[in-house]
């Protein structure tokens, strides 16, 4: 069977191909300098409004990769709550949801600070604050000391997807990692960012919860290539969407000398979908900002803003009178009322394809 990555001697002395990911990386730094510089065009509300959702589905995401739902409300108000946002509807979450956003702002909020075996345990005790993953009893707040596998599939047919790097050199290559990820070398923090999420998965020093906290190193060292603790895109996310590919590529890579090329590019591009993911949104809340900018002096009511706002954040499939009705809770005569005035101020126009029923859209808008 084919080496694993650590069972090298020198293992850590990555190298990649710099051609096959010099492209993609000046594409992803052009793209994040970009993204910032879209975002600090929005408003204070606006942009505290965007850091929310992104940090919400970071969490969320983060924890459905493994497998477990987290409540979207419980998630965005133990955030709002800890950043001091004052926003409606908040709730109360559970110890579990508290642990996992804990760890996550720790991590984008204080990602100057250095990372430690400490830092590390705390992050875990968190994650795991009953002592359990499960039903099962786990070694919390340190590295374990027992040997870890990936396995799937029923008992009596399970398939060993990788073997860790013993529990006895646990300790060894974490104050190495270490020692690596907190030196102030010239690297670019986003290779960084991508190099430190692999280096953490071979190690897997943790009984469990190694995927999440691989993934929150991540985005610490995605926020020193920021500056900011203002977070726009979420990793996590992307690597939901692109699951497969993220297990795939980890399990060709595991198997390597020490040349990372197939895993940076991966973790690039990766990383490039969701800053593109984030310029669409963006590019909504641009065109929602500057249309009220426009139209300061319009006289609307309460339910043309509010269906306006909605159509503006895009909300699912096509406008009819009867959706207005439904979404702005009236009479279908007043939903048609409210249609007809914005057409007469140019603000919406039917839509081209006709058809048994009249769909509505918004008309372009100029300064």
């Amino acid at each position: 069977m084919a080496k694993y990555i650590y069972e090298y001697k020198n293992w850590t002395n990555f190298t990649w191909r710099e051609t096959d990911i010099n492209g993609i990386f000046g594409e992803v730094r052009n793209l994040q300098g970009k993204v910032i510089g879209q975002m600090n065009t929005l408003g204070f509300a606006t942009k505290e409004e965007a850091t929310l959702t992104t940090l919400t589905l970071d969490v969320i995401k983060s924890s459905e990769i493994e497998g477990e739902k987290l409540d979207y409300d419980q998630v965005r108000s133990s955030i709002a709550r800890r950043l001091g946002m004052n926003i409606a509807g908040l709730v109360s979450a559970n110890r579990n949801v508290e642990g996992v956003v804990e760890i996550m702002l720790d991590a984008t909020q204080n990602y100057q600070k250095p990372l430690t075996n400490k830092r590390l345990f705390g992050w875990h005790s968190a994650l795991f604050p009953t002592g359990h993953s499960g039903m099962h009893k786990i070694e919390v707040g340190r590295y374990r000391t027992g040997e870890m596998q990936i396995v799937s599939g029923a008992l009596g047919k399970e398939r060993i997807h990788y073997e860790a790097v013993p529990a006895n050199r646990v300790k060894e290559e974490m104050d190495k990692f270490l020692e690596w990820f907190n030196d102030k070398s010239p690297m670019d923090p986003v290779l960084k960012s991508a190099i430190a999420h692999f280096w953490f998965i071979i190690i897997h020093p943790f009984d469990d919860g190694n995927g999440r906290i691989a993934r929150a190193i991540s985005d610490l060292m995605l926020g020193r290539a920021d500056k900011t603790t203002e977070r726009y895109y979420s990793m996590s996310s992307q690597i939901l969407i692109e699951r497969k590919k993220y297990y795939e590529v980890l399990q060709k890579v595991q198997h390597s000398r020490g040349d990372l090329t197939d895993w940076l590019e991966w973790f690039l591009h990766c990383l490039q979908n969701s800053l593109l993911a984030t310029e669409t949104t963006l590019q909504k809340k641009l065109r929602k900002t500057e249309f009220w900018k426009v139209h300061e002096n319009t006289i609307f009511n309460e339910r043309q803003r509010f269906v306006l706002n909605k159509m503006f954040d895009g909300f699912e499939g096509k406008l009819k009178s009867s959706k207005w009705a439904k979404i702005a809770k009236c009479s279908p005569d007043s939903a048609l009322r409210d249609i007809k005035d914005l057409i007469d101020k140019g603000i919406l126009r039917q839509e081209q394809q006709g058809g048994r029923s009249t769909n509505y859209e918004l008309a372009e808008f100029l300064k």
